[in-house]
Formats: structure tokens, sequence, C-alpha cells
């Protein structure tokens, strides 16, 4: 039946709230937002305040860099013009000049002017004779020149080259450094030398003026090769060690390692806490460096860059603000749309429910309309099940068996029949653990491992189980189990359950062994032949036999050898034990089934008429081939081939009906196996012996 139309729901309602706030997943959004906001300005500030910085050290290193180089070519050029002085000097020697002492002390003193640019200066003859020593310009004695002196004029004598004195200590005041110039005769041989010394602090090499104002942000500095400070932004470190000076100290020590020569051209190295740059000059071998405190330097510009983070955090946070507030409004169709649908969970159930559905277009019209057929079909929904839930409880409130649904080891559903079967109510065993219908644990899990094999090996469970009722007597019931959904073991099981205390108390007595087999439980060939006979006895007395009096099937396993040879024979016991119950319970309300020996059995349906016999054959093969037992990790194919003969005038007793069966059981075997043959037969015979050639 179809459950009665209701109105559409109204398109548009207006009790909802005017403002609602976001819901969680616009929160998430908009937190998203505002981190993305966040991110992006604190990126684009910390990318800016970078690059300002490394900018600003580009900068000082450049001019660093340029200023040591300038220093260095003025302190090359001083070095220079004090060679260039000290060879027009020479020039003006001559070989009668160093004959007499007197013109020579005469030229030097008057006569030459530019001899007032040095501090000293002397004149050798090419046999190391002191020809004259001056100091400020007045007379000295010879033996009064310093030894370091004399060998700078001795090596000029010797290699006929000018030179550069090394670095000569003598007090702050005192340090100077030596100049010397050859004297050639005409023919280039060396006539004697003249050499001319500077303070270290005289105007025309380091004069005081050259060293700026010490600031604790930056020194400049000149020092020789091996370390010695010959001029300092601080007069107090002069003649001390490059060593002791912080920054400097690494770079020079580096310097060192890698035994560089002294370039011209300027570097600068970025240490931890300073900007070093570094400048030489090649003649004397001093080295000109400027060191820069980066804290110092760069603290200007740190504090430009804090102005600028807040300013920035200022800019960010009114962004987040408008972002925020711009995703709120925008998402109040969707706060409202949520509304409604917790409008729709909470009201009555009826797709004409008042409910405020917001107004708005594009996805959220979408889900508007979404949620109003959702709310439509929910109601149908809701109708189809009630009609379903009552379908199905009329069906375990009538059934004639106990039904049972279970899931995880707990009732979930259970039938009428199957509470009177217990002794229980409804109430009482629905929903507790199955394990309340057992005497003991022991035997809930033998059970349990009973159940479990049989799943494994059919994918279904059948056998007869010992229940507890209520009152703590037992009550046996045939069990049948099987998945609700194929192969889905969580979706629960449903239990068929069939009272038969009353068969097996039978079981006890000593009539049941005799006329019942062992292993199947089925009717044994004894009893077959009696109740058989008794049936076409019946008949017989009651009048000429119809066509309507009942069918008799004759079954062989296909296959089933297979089983025995590869499984072993409990395999096939438990094949053949399987094979009785889908017999029995096919069969039961319509007639009874026995085991004939082997793998072959037999079906009697009394009062059965051809068709429905053929109808019930064709179940029977269908419901074997359909089974595939597993052993030992493999899966086995079954069928069974089945004859069948109508119990007619034509046969008279049971081994007539037996061969004829059989007959048509052997021509099922023949034409390919696993099918039904029905054979007809025409006058009444006598059952021969069975062809030799019959397969199982």
């Amino acid at each position: 039946m179809t459950p009665p139309a209701h109105p559409a729901p109204p398109a548009h309602q207006h009790d909802a709230p005017q403002w609602l706030a976001p819901g969680s997943l616009v929160l998430r959004l908009m937190l998203v937002a505002v981190l993305a906001v966040a991110a992006a300005g604190v990126a684009s500030a910390w990318l800016v305040s970078r690059a300002s910085g490394q900018e600003a050290v580009r900068r000082v290193v450049s001019q660093q860099t340029d200023e040591v180089e300038v220093v260095a070519r003025l302190l090359a050029s001083k070095i220079e013009q004090s060679q260039k002085v000290l060879r027009t000097v020479a020039a003006t020697i001559t070989q009668d000049m160093l004959d007499s002492p007197a013109a020579l002390e005469w030229l030097l003193q008057k006569g030459l002017p530019a001899v007032q640019f040095f501090d000293t200066l002397q004149v050798a003859r090419d046999n190391g004779e002191l020809r004259l020593n001056l100091r400020a310009g007045r007379p000295q004695k010879a033996a009064d020149l310093d030894p370091a002196e004399r060998d700078v004029l001795r090596r000029t004598l010797v290699d006929g080259k000018p030179l550069v004195s090394e670095f000569i200590l003598g007090g702050t005041s005192e340090a100077r450094v030596v100049f010397t110039m050859p004297l050639h005769r005409e023919d280039g041989t060396v006539l004697g030398a003249v050499a001319g010394a500077l303070r270290l602090q005289s105007q025309g090499l380091l004069p005081p003026s050259m060293a700026l104002p010490a600031r604790d942000d930056s020194r400049l500095m000149v020092f020789t090769r091996d370390g010695t400070i010959l001029s300092h932004s601080d007069p107090a470190r002069v003649l001390g060690k490059v060593q002791d000076e912080a920054g400097l100290a690494p770079v020079y020590a580096r310097w060192l390692a890698g035994a560089q020569p002294v370039a011209g051209r300027g570097a600068t190295q970025m240490e931890p806490e300073h900007i070093v740059s570094m400048a030489g000059m090649p003649l004397p071998q001093w080295m000109v460096a400027r060191v820069t405190s980066s804290r110092a330097l760069l603290a200007p510009l740190q504090g430009a860059q804090r102005e600028a983070w807040w300013l920035s955090a200022a800019s960010m946070a009114l962004c987040m603000l408008l972002a925020a507030a711009a995703m709120a409004w925008m998402a109040q169709p969707l706060a409202q749309l949520t509304h409604g649908a917790r409008q729709m969970l909470r009201r009555s159930p009826r797709p004409d429910a008042a409910i405020a559905w917001p107004r708005a277009r594009g996805e959220v019209g979408e889900l508007v309309r979404v949620f109003q057929d959702l709310a439509r079909q929910g109601w149908q929904e809701q109708q189809r099940k009630a009609t379903l839930d009552g379908q199905f409880q009329a069906v375990l409130d009538n059934a004639s068996v106990g039904i049972l649904i279970t899931r995880h080891g707990v009732l979930e559903v259970v039938g009428r029949q199957a509470c009177l079967m217990l002794g229980y109510t409804v109430g009482e065993l629905q929903g507790r653990p199955v394990r309340h219908l057992y005497a003991s644990d022991a035997e809930y899990e033998r059970v349990g491992r009973a159940v479990r094999a049989e799943f494994a090996a059919h994918g279904a469970f059948d056998g007869d189980v010992c229940f507890l009722r209520k009152d703590g007597s037992p009550v046996w019931a045939r069990v049948q189990g099987r998945d609700m959904r194929l192969g889905d073991v969580e979706g629960g099981t449903v239990w068929i359950l069939e009272d038969i205390t009353a068969a097996r108390e039978a079981q006890g007595q000593q009539s049941w062994d005799r006329t019942h087999d062992a292993l199947t439980q089925l009717y044994n060939r004894a009893a077959f032949d009696e109740r058989l006979g008794q049936l076409l006895l019946s008949d017989r007395s009651n009048g000429p036999l119809g066509r309507g009096d009942g069918v008799v099937l004759f079954l062989d396993l296909d296959h089933f050898t297979v089983v025995n040879d590869i499984a072993g024979h409990d395999a096939g016991d438990d094949v053949l034990r399987h094979v009785a119950r889908l017999l029995e319970s096919q069969v039961r309300q319509v007639g009874w089934a026995a085991r004939l020996g082997g793998d072959e059995f037999a079906v009697v349906l009394p009062g059965c008429a051809l068709a429905r016999g053929q109808a019930v054959a064709e179940q029977l093969r269908a419901a074997v081939a359909a089974w595939e037992p597993s052993y030992q990790g493999r899966s086995f194919i079954l069928g069974v081939s089945i004859g069948l003969v109508v119990l007619d005038a034509s046969l008279q007793d049971v081994p007539s009906v037996l061969y004829a069966a059989d007959m048509a059981c052997y021509d099922a075997k023949r034409a390919g196996r696993n099918r039904v043959v029905t054979r007809h037969v025409d006058r009444p015979a006598r059952a021969p012996a069975r062809p030799e050639a019959a397969v199982t």
C-alpha cells in the first residue's frame, strides 16, 4: 500500500531569528581565514624586515669595503711618495760627494729641502761605511745608528734594490719605518745607499689626524702582517696585537691559516656580532681593517622594524575582523539552514510541519530544496517502516517456529513462539546475552565451537541444541542459523527453533535405534521398507492407485568419493549428516526421508502429484548444488542425481518401487549427473539387478 500523500511544506518560513551564530564549520573556516591573513601578514612583514636588514647590511658592507680600500690606497700613495722623495735625494748624490763628507753634509742639510721630509737620513758607501747619519737634521755618530736600520742598509747594498723595512720598534714615539734607495755608478754597479726613516705617527706616514674618533660601534685600524697595530681609533691600542681585537681576531686567524697574500682589494666578512672589512698594501705588507658592531649598526633599523611590526599587527587585526565579519554575514543563510534542520529533527516528522527555511540562492538554496525533499521522504519512510514493523511483528507473533535474531552474542529480536518454548516473556529475553539460555559456560562454549565449525564448513548451522527453560528444565530444539546478510557476520544472525524435546525422548527408547540410521538420524533401510510397504498396502486397501497417490525420490550424491578421498572419512560423514538435515528440513511437512546406505537416500511424498513431486525434487537438487562445503582449507562442489517415480498401479511392492526409482537415478547419472529424471512405468515389473555401470 502507498502511504497517503501530504501537502508539501511551505517554501519559506519567517519564524527564524534575524541573526544566528555561525556553526562549527563556518567558525573553522573563519579561523582558517583569520590564520591565513595572520600568516600572510607575518610572512610579508618578516620578508620586508629581512629584506631591509639585508639591504642595510649590504650597504654597510659596500661602504666599509670601499672605505678600507680608499685608506689602503692612501697609505700606499704615502709610501710611494716617500720612496719618490728618497729617490730624488739619491739622484743628487755623486761619487765625489761620498768622498767629501762635508760636501755631502752641506747638500743634505741645506741644498735639498726634501731631506726635511724624513726624521732620520743615512748615507753609506758600497763597502758598508756610514758616511753620514742625520737625525732631525743634525749629524749623529755612526755608532748611534740602530742595528735594524744598519741591517736594512746592508741588504740594499747587497741586493741593489730599494726596500721598505719591516716595522722597527722603539716605543710608540720611536716606532718607525725605513726606506732605502741604492746609489749606482754609470756602469750600473752599486756605489752606495741612502736610507730615510719616518716615525709611525709622522705626517708622512700615519698622522694622528687619520684616526677617527673612537666609537663603540666601529674601529678603524692599520696593522702589520704579524698582527702589530700601527694605527687605531683608540690611540691606547697602538702597538697592541690584533689577536686582542674583538671581531677582528677570528678573521685575522683564518687569514693567516690560509697563508693568503696581502691583496689590494677589500673584502668583508660577517661575524656573529661584527662586520669586518680588510684591505692590504702589498709593498709594506700592511693591512687596513674596519670592524663594526652589527648590533649597534642595526639598532636604529630594529627600532624602525619594531614600529613597522606594530603597524603590521594593527593592520592584520583590522583585516581579520573585517574578514570574520564578512564571512559571518555571508554564512547567515547556512546558519538558518542548520537551524531549520534542527527544527526538522525536533518537531513532528510530518512533511507539512512549519520549519524556518532560509531564503537563499545558490548552494544553500539547493540544500533547502534537498532538506524539504528529505523531510517528505522521511515521513514516507517512517510510514513504510511502521507498516513493515507491524508485518514483521505479526510474523514473529504467528510463526509456528521460534525465531531469534542475535548480534555479538546478544538477543536483539525474540519471537513469541521462542518465548513460549523457553518459558520467558519478550521483555525478559530481548537484550539479554545468549549465554543466559544455556545450563553452563562449558555447554555454551561447546555449542559455540560447533556453530563456528558449521558456519566455516557450510556457511550455515543446522543441528540439535539443548536450552534451559526459565524454570530450569531442559528443552531440545532443532536450530537452523544463517547470516542475515550473506557473508556479513556483523549484520547479525537469524535462528529458527523447532521444539524436538519429544523426538529426543523417543530417541532414548530402543525402537529408535532399530528404525533410524545412527549417522544421519534418518530412517534406515529397514524402516523405509516397512513404512513404504505400509503406505502401498494402505493405498491398495482403499482402492486402485491413482496418479496423485504419491511419489518416491531416489537420490545419489555426485562426486561424494572426491570428498572422502581428499578430506577424509570424517568430512564425508559430515557431508552425509548435512545432506540428511537438508532433506529433512525440505520435506518434513510433506513427507519423510531415509538413508538407504552409503551416499544413497530416498524421499517419500505421500499423496503428492507428479508436478508437485518434480518441484520438490528440483528444490532438493538446487539446495545441494548451491552448497559448497569447505574442509581443510579447500572448497568442494557437490551435486545430486535424483530419480523420480509415481506410486501408481504399475508398482505393487517395495522392490518394484525402489527398482524403478533407482533406474531413474541411473538415467540421471548417465545423462550428466546433477539432474532430476522421471521414470514412467507402464506395466508391473519385478526388480532385477541394478546395472553394473552405475556410478556415483
